[in-house]
Formats: C-alpha cells, sequence, structure tokens
C-alpha cells in the first residue's frame, strides 16, 4: 500500500505518528512510504533518516493511506478524497466545519482516540493521556507562578508552610497521572471519580490523597483549590460541563484551570480552546490552560509513544483486515457518520457500520 505521512500544521504541534524505525518496518514488508519535507525535523529526525529507510519524498496526500497525528486543519480540508483513509485523531464533535470537511470528502476516517473504545482499551489514545495527564500538574504549577500571572502559590509547599491544593476531576488514564504527580511532589490532593472501584484501587498507591464520589462538595473544593484539573474524558463524546462560572468565581485570583479534555469541548463553562504559542487566558480571575495538543509539549516522548501504539493498526489497515479494535475507530465512511456517540452528539444521522 502507498502511505502519506504529512508535516503537521497545527499550532505547536511537532509529533509524528511514525518514525523512521516504523518507517523501515512498513518498507520491509513491501509497502511504499511518502514522506512531506521535514517530517520530523521537529522531534530531531533529519529527512534523510527517513530517506535511509526507503521513504521518499512526495506528496503524501496522494497516497492511499495517509497516517498524520492532528485532526485536519483548515488549510487541509479540502485534502482528502474519495476511497482514501486517513489515520489520525479526528476529535469531529466540537468542530462543525471540520466535520462538513471530512463528510464531503468521500474519506474513511479512522480515529485514533476511538480505536480499541469496545473494551475499554484505548491503545493509541492511552499514552497521549498519560503523558497529558503528567504535563497537567507540570503547566499548572508552571503558571501559578506569580510571573506568569498565577497566585504565587508553591505546590510542594515549605516546612511549616502548607502545600497548594489540587483538586483532580477524573480518575481515569489522565486522572491518575496527574495525580501521580501531584502526590509526587507533596501537593494535597483530591480527586472527584464515579467509581468506587477506582477508588479504592488508586488508595492503595496513594494513601495522602483525598477521593469523592459524590459531587455535592465540588463546588467547595474548587472554591479552595489552587490548580483544578479536567481529566474526564469519555471516548468520542464531547466533555460533560461540570464547572460552572460561579465555581470558578469562588477561587482565590490568579488560581489555575487545566481543561485536558478540551479537545471534546472541556469540563468548564468558560473553557475554550487554546494554543501553545498562546496557551493561556484569564476569566472570572482564572488563568485557563485549554490546549487541545498538550502533549506537543513533549513531542519526542510522544512521537515515540505514538509510534509504538500506531504501528500494528497500520499493518492491519494494510493488510484490509480490521480487527473488532480498529473497527470502533472508524467515524466516517461513504460520507456517513458510523459512530454512534459523534453523531448523537452532532445532531447527525447515525449508520451503523
Amino acid at each position: 500500500m502507498r502511505i502519506g505521512l504529512p508535516k503537521e500544521i497545527k499550532d505547536g504541534e511537532f509529533r509524528v505518528a511514525l518514525t523512521p524505525a516504523g518507517v523501515r518496518a512498513l518498507a520491509s514488508a513491501g509497502h511504499q512510504v511518502t514522506v512531506a519535507d521535514g517530517l520530523g525535523i521537529g522531534v530531531g529526525f533529519a529527512d534523510e533518516e527517513y530517506l535511509e529507510t526507503g521513504a521518499k519524498k512526495g506528496s503524501p496526500w496522494d497516497c492511499e493511506l495517509v497516517v498524520k497525528v492532528k485532526e485536519l486543519q483548515p488549510p487541509e480540508y479540502r485534502l482528502p478524497r474519495k476511497g482514501q483513509i486517513v489515520f489520525s485523531f479526528q476529535h469531529f464533535g466540537p468542530e462543525p466545519e471540520l466535520l462538513d470537511a471530512a463528510l464531503a470528502s468521500g474519506a474513511t476516517f479512522v480515529a485514533f482516540e476511538t480505536v480499541g473504545q469496545a473494551d475499554g482499551s484505548l491503545p493509541i489514545l492511552a499514552p497521549m493521556s498519560a503523558i497529558a495527564g503528567r504535563l497537567a500538574v507540570q503547566v499548572g504549577a508552571w503558571w501559578l507562578q506569580k510571573q506568569n500571572g498565577g497566585s504565587g502559590v508553591l505546590l510542594a509547599g515549605l516546612q511549616g508552610i502548607a502545600p497548594g491544593k489540587v483538586v483532580i476531576l477524573g480518575a481515569g488514564n489522565v486522572g491518575a497521572n496527574a495525580l501521580a504527580v501531584a502526590h509526587g511532589i507533596g501537593a494535597a490532593v483530591t480527586v472527584f471519580a464515579k467509581s468506587d472501584r477506582r477508588i479504592s484501587f488508586l488508595q492503595k498507591e496513594f494513601p495522602n490523597a483525598k477521593f469523592k464520589i459524590e459531587t455535592r462538595a465540588l463546588p467547595s473544593d474548587i472554591s479552595s483549590a489552587d490548580l483544578v484539573i479536567g481529566a474526564v474524558l469519555t471516548p468520542g463524546q464531547m466533555s460533560p460541563k461540570l464547572i460552572t462560572r460561579a465555581m470558578l468565581r469562588g477561587m482565590r485570583p490568579g488560581s489555575v484551570l487545566v481543561d485536558v479534555g478540551i479537545d471534546q469541548g472541556g469540563i468548564a463553562e468558560t473553557s475554550r480552546p487554546t494554543r501553545h504559542s498562546a496557551p493561556t487566558y484569564v476569566e472570572e480571575g482564572v488563568v485557563h490552560y485549554c490546549v487541545p495538543n498538550m502533549p506537543a509539549a513533549c513531542a519526542r516522548t510522544a512521537s515515540l509513544a505514538l509510534e509504538q501504539a500506531v504501528l500494528p493498526f497500520v499493518f492491519e489497515i494494510c493488510a484490509n483486515s480490521f480487527s473488532d479494535s480498529l473497527k470502533t475507530g472508524i467515524q466516517i465512511k461513504n460520507k456517513k457518520i458510523t459512530h454512534e456517540s459523534l453523531a448523537r452528539d452532532t445532531g447527525r444521522a447515525f449508520h451503523p457500520l
């Protein structure tokens, strides 16, 4: 199969879906890989490294299968074509114009974020969620610093000085990784989770953290928090709005909200997407960090992790052998929405695959 790897054009996005090692594996199996100029330069992979694997330079969008990282950007809306497969993160829900462009193209769109949704494994999304969760605390600590517009709180505290308070909404992959970092630096952490079983599991590893399942306590906990991390994610669905404007209004000015679920709409009424070149804004006195492609900040680590997860499924697509895990990633086919949650959230017709 002819496989194209375009260079990402989203603000601050340097990740690659496949490194030269992955391209070598595909070329060795007889597949033809076309790479864009400067594909991996942002993460330390020179063009020569790709060419040495047997790849060639050219127009990746002329290929049967396009493998990239992020959803189409407006200049790319007209590039996919009928009969082509686009394999990447898609995030159609919050972007109706993107969804319209994908439907009009006639291409098949397979979403990284819902591969493996049927059994909950989410093998491609999982490593990116882990990176985002760990980054959330790091990012929050940075924006809490006074010179960055924060309240001047040191999350780790000091001898005789109480540590900062961190509230994490969600105890899945993002939330658990955020908890690991926040707990590790000594912050006072409260986690809101949906299940007693998940709480019991995390309590054993993080005995000093507080866990709550009852959301009635959410307003008071948020009002006293220095850092709030939105870590609620249901793959393929829009994020629930759990944080109201009134809740944020009660926080100390300069407190920080890191909304990791912003690529699915965000969990706060005040959240809107930002970008790496301008990552924050202030609303109700709270610094909002709402960058949809957070893992791109650690682009080399993220690229290596992404390739491990993506490459086996690229081989499946090339063999036209779609496992049940891969089928759950198919969100658009033959100009129709084939993912039930996407259709429901966007008010469009659902056509079972």
